[in-house]
């Protein structure tokens, strides 16, 4: 999927300084932002359906 974003003027300068910093495009650094972003909602979901999961279970199991 192609995105594109709006940035403010210090945003943007922000994330050229960041992107200068680690050696890499802006793009690439932006990218890999949204990717960790999403990896990291993820795994909070799996955490909380865990939890919840593990915390009901035995009213699950006598609900079955």
């Amino acid at each position: 999927m192609k995105l594109s974003i709006e940035l403010s003027e210090g945003q943007a300068d922000r994330l050229r300084d960041e992107a200068r910093r680690l050696g890499v495009e802006p793009e690439q650094l932006a990218l890999a932002a949204v990717a960790d972003l999403l990896a990291a909602q993820g795994e909070d979901f799996e955490s909380a359906a865990k939890l919840v999961l593990e915390k009901n279970s035995e009213l699950y199991r006598r609900l079955a």
